[in-house]
């Protein structure tokens, strides 16, 4: 029924200018439409996310979001970090801390928060 439609992440965000900050100016993501200052859809690859403003946000306590990066995960992380975001650690069973990324069963992962704390990720190879 749904297998050849496309589906979008939806983010919740008490500050929309604060938000625009950090996903079109930290995460450079192309903002493609703003509806009243209520919503904002950027593109990213062959997906768009929706950030909107909501009294519920940073309220989601598991992982909103996730880019499949391959092996330019290390570069990313790196990029990211040096302008300002500070990535999340966790001990996961089979996975290996390496500086910021987590390591094992075939793949890299490395989890990151938005200001509203959202919990969002890149995987690689």
């Amino acid at each position: 029924m749904l297998e050849h439609s496309n589906a979008t992440a939806n983010l919740a965000v008490k500050d929309l200018e604060k938000a625009k900050a950090f996903y079109a100016g930290t995460l450079g993501l192309k903002q493609v439409d703003d509806m009243d200052g209520e919503l904002i859809v950027y593109e990213s690859g062959d997906t768009v996310i929706n950030v909107y403003h909501s009294q519920f946000a940073g309220t989601n306590k598991a992982t909103a979001v996730t880019w499949a990066v391959g092996d330019q995960i290390e570069p990313i992380v790196k990029s990211l970090r040096s302008k300002g975001v500070s990535f999340e650690h966790y001990d996961m069973p089979g996975l290996s801390l390496k500086g910021d990324i987590h390591v094992g069963h075939g793949m890299k992962v490395a989890w990151f928060k938005d200001p509203d704390g959202n919990i969002l990720n890149l995987v690689g190879k």
